[in-house]
């Protein structure tokens, strides 16, 4: 029978050590970096050129580029090489060593200033909605085209749907006979031959002369009236705004149901029109 050897292969050897009983303490993992403070996102660069903008716009006359650096704080160096990057991009023009607002600034500072006077009609008509509870519509006549600005309804009274080019069919809505109606004959005559009487339902008129008969007999001051002629079930009528040259109209609609307070409620809205015109007058010009 074999042996079996249970002797320590190295009998020299030191005991074995026993484990611990103490319990390993986990590494915690590294801190998760903290979001960066407001300050620390904004690019310098940019916060200096807008500076330099702001300064410019308040130079009608223009300013050179050392006194600009003085006015903003910037180093004559930095402030050379932002206004150059500006006029490069067409928000600065240089004439003579003197800066100026150049095209790209203008044409930012109209668009805000045509969003803000858009809003402002956008309030008063609003206003009126809610005063006289039915949609109502604001347009104008410009470089020869009849322009729906902006119209305000809600839900539960909402406005007539364009499924014809208000542009191509002013003969047949309210708001383009209100706004043919303040111009004189030969612009009339000017804008058919553009946009030709065409029929759009079984009300709507026939041709040129029976709508420019119509517009000679309607009065200045007094809403236009169309019942159907634009849209089945639909009646509408406009009251006309005349500020200076621009001629202009707010208008109402009503569901054909209700045509017997049509006159009633156009009246309502010229009296709402003559408490909010000053609001709008400001935004005529839109």
């Amino acid at each position: 029978m074999a042996k079996v050897d249970t002797a320590p292969s190295d009998p020299h050897a030191p005991p074995a050590r026993p484990r611990s009983s103490v319990p390993q303490v986990p590494r915690q993992a590294s801190p998760e970096p903290s979001e960066p403070s407001n300050s620390a996102t904004l690019i310098g660069s940019v916060q200096r050129a807008m500076r330099l903008l702001e300064r410019v716009a308040e130079h009608e006359y223009g300013a050179p580029a050392k006194q600009l650096a003085r006015e903003t704080g910037l180093a004559l160096p930095t402030a050379y090489h932002l206004l150059r990057t500006l006029v490069h991009e067409g928000y600065l023009r240089r004439d003579k060593g003197l800066f100026f607002l150049g095209e790209a600034a203008v044409r930012l500072s109209s668009s805000g200033a045509e969003q803000k006077r858009r809003s402002t009609v956008a309030d008063t008509l609003a206003q009126c909605r809610d005063a006289i509870g039915v949609p109502v519509y604001y347009a104008h006549y410009r470089d020869g085209e009849i322009e729906v600005v902006c119209v305000s309804d809600t839900p539960g009274n909402p406005a007539v749907e364009e499924w014809a080019d208000f542009r191509e069919t002013g003969h047949a809505h309210a708001i383009g006979q209100c706004l043919l109606s303040q111009l004189d004959e030969d612009a009339r005559r000017d804008h058919l031959e553009r946009h030709p009487v065409q029929s759009i339902t079984p009300y709507t008129v026939r041709d040129s002369n029976s709508l420019l008969r119509r517009l000679e007999r309607t009065s200045r001051m007094e809403p236009v009236i169309e019942r159907q002629e634009y849209a089945l079930g639909t009646v509408c009528a406009a009251i006309p705004i005349t500020l200076g040259t621009t001629a202009a109209t707010m208008a109402i609609s009503l569901p054909v149901q209700q045509s017997d307070r049509l006159l009633s409620v156009a009246r309502q809205l010229q009296e709402e029109v003559g408490r909010l015109l000053g609001s709008l007058a400001i935004s005529i010009s839109i």
